[in-house]
């Protein structure tokens, strides 16, 4: 109710707004514009883009919106429950594709409040639906017979605020999102892939920077320099997805399904980051060239990935974290190297998490300078941490920091001499050589070799069967091995 007393805002303001909005993200927009008695219909609208490198158009066209003022100071908002977005997309040494996308949204409402230069937008939509239509791949239609993504009880929120560039705060949810695909290879291949699958529970919350004036949006790096910049978080409480590929005579199938999930992603001047996640995740799949379904299951699954994107004389962050945590698969394929079962079959972890800053002396973002034989930057420190190899009853952990002298890249052939120490632990190791000795897949001559080096690289360790190491590199560039020196 508060919202709603200090709001005023008119239906000229509304559509300005949202012109200058998507005029920000490079759209080049025509309309034919009609004064009513509460408001503003605007009628024949035509919104086109370029596509970055020359890559071809994005055209939207939207028969009418209509602004109408409420009385209160705010303002209703309505489209038309189906629009067609066209695309021709011709990419140099890739061929050239386009094709239809229809929107059909049914009990759409969007009420615009606030102030100029401070507007809210409150939405809702009982179902919105994308479908493609008319493929066209180097100009042979492809044989589509769905490709179609739903989703159901949306409703969300943009706050707009506009002073030397535009800030965008996002929230949305929606009940459920569901998707359908049908068609044949693109190619012209033999194949045809079918896909079906439905995600429930999904929100987003994020923030965006946009210019007030407009950018050539085919220059990325000119973008993020003028202030361009995303950010934001989507999450989900559950998805499936059924596929199968025919081809020839070759058939694949099988299910994915995951209790939760997250994918997040920011992007402005300062960083380039991704984060996915997945919990509880199962595989199956049955293929014609298998005799028996291959399942299997993780109970964790996590990507992390940042760097730097505009140069700085100062070092910059970077991360990549990678978990692949408690991952099993079936008793079949198991037996397929081990029917007598005598490798354990304890869940199987992978993780490393490094982290550690650079310095950046090109743009990311400019191809040119990505092309350059010249190293884009330095590596100025690295930390290893959470190293984690669990399989077959052993267990490899570590940890370790290192920094880099770059004006010496003589000591290591090419590489900036580094500095520091990793700590590493092994349980287990010697257990599982035997075991594969006995297994036939190691001969015992090779495993001789093996322990040589293990002798050579660490000491015993407390515990049964445990091995540690520190591996360190000094000042002068020697590499030492628990303070035995190996270079």
């Amino acid at each position: 109710m508060g919202t709603t007393a200090l709001a005023d805002v008119t239906a000229g303001q509304v559509w300005g707004d949202f012109k200058s909005y998507l005029q920000g993200f490079g759209y080049e927009i025509t309309a034919d514009e009609t004064q009513t008695g509460d408001g503003l219909t605007v009628s024949n609208v035509t919104m086109v883009m370029e596509m970055p490198e020359g890559a071809g158009t994005a055209r939207v066209t939207v028969p009418e919106l209509s602004f109408s003022e409420t009385g209160d100071g705010s303002v209703e908002m309505t489209m038309p429950n189906m629009s067609t977005t066209t695309y021709n997309v011709d990419v140099e040494g890739e061929g050239d594709s386009s094709g239809e996308i229809d929107v059909v949204q049914n009990d759409f409402v969007m009420l615009v409040s606030g102030s100029p230069g401070d507007m809210v937008y409150n939405y809702s939509a009982t179902d919105m639906q994308m479908a493609f239509k008319n493929l066209m791949v180097d100009g042979k239609p492809v044989d589509v017979a769905v490709a179609r993504v739903e989703m159901r009880n949306l409703e969300g929120q943009s706050n707009s605020k506009v002073t030397d560039l535009r800030r965008t705060e996002q929230t949305m949810r929606a009940g459920s999102m569901g998707y359908d695909i049908d068609m044949a290879d693109p190619e012209g291949g033999s194949g045809r892939l079918v896909m079906k699958g439905a995600v429930s529970a999904i929100e987003f919350a994020g923030t965006a920077t946009t210019p007030t004036e407009a950018v050539d949006t085919n220059d990325m790096n000119a973008m993020l320099e003028s202030g361009f910049g995303v950010e934001g978080n989507f999450t989900h409480s559950g998805s499936t997805t059924e596929f199968s590929f025919d081809e020839d005579a070759s058939t694949v199938s099988g299910t994915v399904v995951s209790k939760s999930g997250s994918l997040g992603v920011r992007m402005d001047a300062g960083q380039l980051g991704y984060t996915v996640g997945s919990n509880d995740v199962t595989l199956n799949v049955t293929s014609s060239d298998l005799p028996f379904p291959v399942e299997m299951a993780m109970a964790d699954s996590q990507l992390k990935f940042e760097m730097p994107v505009t140069p700085s004389e100062d070092p910059q962050d970077f991360a990549l974290a990678i978990k692949l945590g408690d991952f099993v698969m079936s008793d079949m394929i198991w037996s397929m190297f081990d029917p007598a079962g005598q490798l354990p079959r304890d869940p199987a972890t992978i993780a490393v998490d490094l982290t550690g800053t650079a310095r950046l002396d090109a743009p990311i973002m400019d191809p040119e300078a990505m092309e350059s034989a010249e190293a884009p930057g330095e590596l100025r420190t690295l930390t290893i941490g959470d190293l984690v190899l669990r399989l077959a009853g052993a267990e490899l952990t570590g940890a370790g920091d290192f920094t880099f002298d770059n004006s010496d890249t003589s000591t290591f052939d090419g590489m900036p001499r580094p500095e520091g120490a990793l700590n590493l632990k092994l349980v287990g190791g010697n257990t599982l050589l035997d075991t594969l000795v006995a297994m036939g897949f190691v001969p015992q001559e090779q495993a001789t070799g093996v322990r040589m080096m293990m002798g050579l690289f660490a000491v015993p360790g407390e515990g049964e069967d445990t091995l540690t190491s520190r591996i360190e590199v000094n000042e002068q560039g020697h590499v030492l091995a628990n303070g035995q020196r190996l270079r």
